[in-house]
Formats: C-alpha cells, sequence, structure tokens
C-alpha cells in the first residue's frame, strides 16, 4: 500500500507537485472543475487557495506517494454552513494516470473516510463525473443518491452527467 500523508503547510514544492497532478488529470479527460488545457499558472493559483484553506482548517488535504513522487490526493472540505457541522464534502480525488489501477484511489478514499472520523464527521458526500470513479465509491459502500444530466462540461467541451454519492461514518 502506498504511503498517504496529510498536508498541514503545502510548501511550493508540494504544490508544484499537486499542481502537476491536476493537469494531468485534465489532460487526460477528468471533470475536475478546470477546462483543458489547464495553464500552470492557473492550476498553481487553485492549490495556492487550498493551500490556505488548509492552514486556516476550512480544509484538510491528503496525498499519496509512490517512489517517484506525489501520485494522487483528495480533500474534505469542512467548512460547512452552521446546521450542517456533522458532515464534510469529499473534493477533488485526483490520481495521476501513471498510477491508475494500484489502489491509490481506495487508499485515498479509505485514509479521507478515517480522517471524517478524527475530525468528528458522520456524513460525507461528493459528486463524480467518471464512470470509474463511481464503481470505486460504490465499493468502497458509498451509497449513490442519483445522476444530474448535463450539471458540467468535460475538460475539452461538451456535457457530461454527475453522479451524488454519501457515505455514513461509523
Amino acid at each position: 500500500m502506498l504511503p498517504i500523508r496529510r498536508l498541514t503547510q503545502p510548501s511550493d514544492t508540494e504544490i508544484d507537485r499537486l499542481l502537476a497532478v491536476l493537469i494531468d488529470c485534465v489532460e487526460g479527460g477528468a471533470s475536475v472543475s478546470f477546462m483543458h488545457p489547464l495553464s500552470p499558472a492557473k492550476a498553481r493559483a487553485f492549490w495556492q487557495q487550498v493551500a490556505q484553506d488548509v492552514a486556516r482548517g476550512a480544509r484538510a488535504l491528503l496525498v499519496a506517494e509512490d517512489e517517484r513522487g506525489l501520485v494522487g490526493t483528495v480533500q474534505l472540505v469542512l467548512d460547512q454552513p452552521e446546521n450542517q457541522p456533522h458532515r464534510a464534502d469529499l473534493a477533488k480525488m485526483l490520481v495521476h494516470r501513471r498510477a491508475r489501477g494500484r489502489g491509490v484511489g481506495a487508499a485515498l478514499l479509505a485514509a479521507a473516510e478515517q480522517l471524517g472520523r478524527e475530525c468528528g464527521r458522520t456524513l460525507l458526500v461528493l459528486d463524480t463525473a467518471s464512470a470509474e470513479a463511481e464503481r470505486l465509491y460504490a465499493r468502497g459502500g458509498w451509497q449513490r443518491c442519483g445522476t444530474v444530466p448535463g450539471y458540467a462540461l468535460l475538460p475539452q467541451g461538451g456535457l457530461c452527467a454527475t453522479t451524488f454519492f454519501y457515505r455514513e461514518l461509523r
């Protein structure tokens, strides 16, 4: 199993590695809020904002690494409305294409669930536009809520459906 660790103060070097994973995922067609081509400057700005959110406790950031470096990441959005302190959003589950099929996603998912428990959360929610990710979440015990057609754009253009899931933490 690949090591998973929590970043509490992402360094500039770690931000560079995170932006490389994000750019690879967008180039590979992942619908993760960005259009292709994703510039390094735009990706860096995104990760710098995430780092600020991490520093103020609004997000938790996990990364997976192999012998060649950072290969995956996932976030828990902890900053929720005051009537939802029991939940977090699982966001930006990203696995570099060179590391797919090696259990990175499953390891990140399990670590995010454990971190959610440690943060006192009893409910996690997420959305995905990936059939491959849907299978991962279903295998992990997540409950499918439904699919909204035409919810987002794919990185190269064209509408795609998005499926919503939740997981009760015990």
